[in-house]
């Protein structure tokens, strides 16, 4: 028995117990002498006792509480399968299934869900009956069929067997043909609003994060919160909406625009029954997909591997009894006696290790980096660092820049969050400047993950060894202004906002005219259009003069030196 059985008299407890001796017949809702007991007994408490009932006809859980609160077994049955319980519970206060019913029917998957009104003198009164629906059905608004009533002595003549199987089959069939269709993940997408004037920005970048990461997006929405719920950060009543939106479009993942702590994922996924991952797995993923050379692996690896360490799970609660006394002879209490958290801390030592190694050989790389650069200025070569949002059109600019339209020479530039991961130099050539080398970065992202800033910050940092900066920004994406000012503050934070920068308004074909002036006053920006070779003319024009000040600056500098040290002399 469960619930709240506080106050209950020993007769009413007895009476509980024997309800685990009755007996239907299978395929049916109940009986009527089982309709009897469950209302005389509510009646009796005054509250609402609940029955589980599994196909073979037998109660196999007593509750004294609601169907949201019944003892459910924790069973994980296949996505055409139902639970293969149905829960039979009387109201002592009359009515039909209430919403808490419905519900619970849906998310636990069950057979089925009844309610017995119970009348006065605790007679029960009509039964209401509700079964799920496949999902897609047609003509159906909600996830369930509720049944018309019937009186308690016809409970019985309802074949829940049949409707059972065949409503089995017919999700099966439907899960079938959605599989045959389906190529991809179906992802809902939840972007939490708590004020942020770009909100609505965020969950369209969410989207192209998803979409980067080979996801297909059913379904997106913008939920707003002023005050976050702790555990599952939008409420049980939200997750039961978005699990019964993924139920209809054959979602199987749920991603987070916000980042999520290791026990608000497993709260989030236990309530749903998907999979949920948060932006920061979602960049980690993107990352770990178009990573290709050697160095952007070990990037990526070493990430991932510190997201993962503080997420590793022991045994929950039932771990941290565990006091590793040795066995029996060790004198610890029953229940605090084994190994202690050893395979925890193996997982944990394994991970240790491997950091060590990654950053060892990360060491090595950006040695050879330095050897590269140090070659460069001996050789004297203006560098310019192209920088600029992800997905800005940085590698497509750097190849009609260097004229690099065929391999090997051309940098993968595509339509994707990302695509560029490692730091690549091609030499081009700028009138009055002579050769330059030109040098394209990862792509910058707000809110960018520790990890991985941690991980490319020795990439991030070779920006300062650059003459100048060009900054390309997307002008015909959506909160051109927003993107600027998200990568200019990691430029500060690498503390290099001051260096020289020319910007490029990319795009600019496609830009609303409005937005493009207005970006071109507040940026002094060159418009240009690196794809169908727009305004590069300019664009070099104006990184000549930039870079011709730089040297200019520099040789009065190292005449200031000379005029010292002769002085000196």
């Amino acid at each position: 028995m469960h619930g709240n059985l506080s106050g209950l008299r020993p007769a009413q407890l007895k009476s509980l117990g024997n309800l685990y001796r009755r007996r239907i017949e299978p395929g049916r809702v109940g009986s009527p002498e089982l309709a009897r007991n469950l209302a005389e007994l509510s009646n009796d408490v005054r509250r609402e006792v609940s029955v589980l009932i599994d196909r073979r006809g037998r109660v196999i859980s007593v509750s004294v509480a609601d169907a949201k609160a019944a003892e459910l077994p924790e069973v994980r049955q296949g996505e055409n399968r139902l639970a293969g319980f149905h829960l039979l519970h009387a109201h002592p206060r009359g009515g039909a299934l209430s919403k808490s019913d419905l519900s619970t029917l849906f998310l636990k998957r069950l057979d089925a869900v009844s309610a017995i009104e119970v009348r006065n003198e605790g007679q029960p009164g009509l039964v209401h009956t509700a079964h799920l629906t496949p999902p897609g059905t047609v003509g159906e608004e909600e996830d369930w069929r509720i049944l018309p009533p019937v009186p308690a002595f016809q409970i019985d003549e309802f074949d829940l067997g049949a409707q059972v199987s065949a409503l089995e089959e017919e999700i099966a069939r439907a899960a079938s043909t959605r599989e045959a269709k389906k190529d991809r993940e179906r992802a809902l997408l939840v972007q939490i609003d708590q004020g942020e004037f770009d909100a609505e920005e965020r969950l369209e970048e969410l989207g192209e994060l998803a979409r980067t990461a080979g996801a297909e997006v059913v379904y997106k929405e913008l939920i707003y919160r002023r005050n976050l719920k702790p555990g599952t950060l939008v409420g049980a009543g939200k997750l039961e909406e978005l699990t019964s939106r993924a139920y209809h479009l054959d979602a199987d993942l749920l991603i987070f625009g916000q980042e999520l702590g290791p026990a608000q994922a497993r709260e989030i996924e236990a309530a749903t029954g998907l999979k949920v991952i948060d932006r920061t797995q979602l960049i980690l993923d993107i990352f770990a997909l178009h990573a290709q050379g050697v160095e952007s692996r070990l990037q990526v690896e070493l990430a991932q591997l510190r997201y993962m360490k503080p997420r590793l799970l022991g045994a929950g609660a039932a771990l941290s009894r565990i006091g590793g006394g040795g066995g029996s002879a060790g004198g610890g209490a029953i229940g605090t006696r084994g190994p202690g958290e050893t395979k925890l801390e193996l997982d944990r030592r394994r991970i240790n290790d491997r950091l060590a190694f990654l950053e060892k050989q990360l060491e090595g790389v950006a040695q050879r980096r330095e050897e590269r650069r140090k070659s460069r200025e001996r050789n004297d070569v203006p560098v310019v660092s192209i920088v600029g949002y992800t997905n800005a059109g940085k590698s497509t600019l750097l190849n009609a820049f260097t004229h690099a339209a065929e391999e090997p020479r051309r940098v993968l530039a595509e339509n994707k969050l990302f695509a560029t991961l490692r730091p690549t130099s091609r030499q081009g050539y700028l009138e009055g400047i002579g050769p330059v080398v030109l040098t394209d970065t990862v792509g910058f992202i707000r809110d960018l993950p520790k990890d991985l800033t941690r991980a490319f910050r020795s990439t991030l940092e070779e920006i300062g060894d650059a003459d100048v900066l060009l900054h390309v920004v997307d002008a015909a994406g959506p909160g051109a202004d927003t993107r600027l000012d998200a990568v200019n503050r990691i430029l500060e934070e690498l503390g290099f906002v001051d260096m020289p920068t020319v910007v490029a308004l990319n795009k600019a074909d496609a830009a609303d005219p409005e937005t493009l002036a207005r970006e071109r006053e507040r940026t002094e920006g060159i418009p240009v259009s690196a794809l169908r070779n727009i305004g590069l003319a300019d664009l070099k024009e104006a990184l000549a003069d930039a870079i011709g000040q730089v040297q200019r600056q520099e040789l009065a500098r190292q005449e200031e030196v000379r005029a010292l040290a002769a002085e000196w002399h």
